[in-house]
């Protein structure tokens, strides 16, 4: 049994053909772009999650949520400019992409990607693939199985 989501993504896109390049060189750097999304990216996206919803009430909430919001801008600034015209981090869709855009998806509710037109198409695009709406909606089944029906 495995956990960690990266783990799970990684195990699935080798055996999976169209989640990881042929080209080892391309390979790697898909790998790479999974571990940027779960170590470079989604670290201050947690961070200011946790911030928004479990310390309002602290006294110090007003002074610290501006610096991690900060630290987000940052890193979507970054991703962005990396990002540039291209529909993929790297050429083809990748499982770095899946593992970017499940991680990007976080901060949908907070309006941080308005900032970033970019970066939200590059989410949308992901959203929008085939597989992307077959698992949300195994997942909704899962979760809520009335909704899933229509009930």
């Amino acid at each position: 049994m495995l956990f960690e989501t990266g783990a799970i993504v990684l195990h699935l896109a080798e055996r999976h053909v169209g989640l990881l390049p042929d080209d080892a060189n391309a390979r790697a750097r898909a790998i790479a772009w999974m571990f940027a999304a779960l170590n470079t990216v989604e670290p201050p996206i947690l961070e200011f999650a946790t911030a928004r919803l479990f310390e309002r009430d602290r006294p110090w909430h007003a002074e610290r949520l501006p610096l991690v919001e900060d630290r987000v801008r940052q890193r979507l600034h970054q991703l962005s400019n990396r990002l540039g015209d291209a529909d993929w981090l790297d050429g083809t869709f990748s499982a770095g992409d899946l593992m970017m855009v499940s991680v990007l998806l976080r901060l949908k509710p907070s309006g941080m990607l308005d900032g970033h037109p970019k970066l939200a198409a590059y989410v949308a695009r992901g959203e929008a693939r085939p597989a992307y709406q077959r698992a949300f909606a195994a997942q909704l089944a899962v979760n809520n199985p009335q909704a899933a029906c229509g009930a």
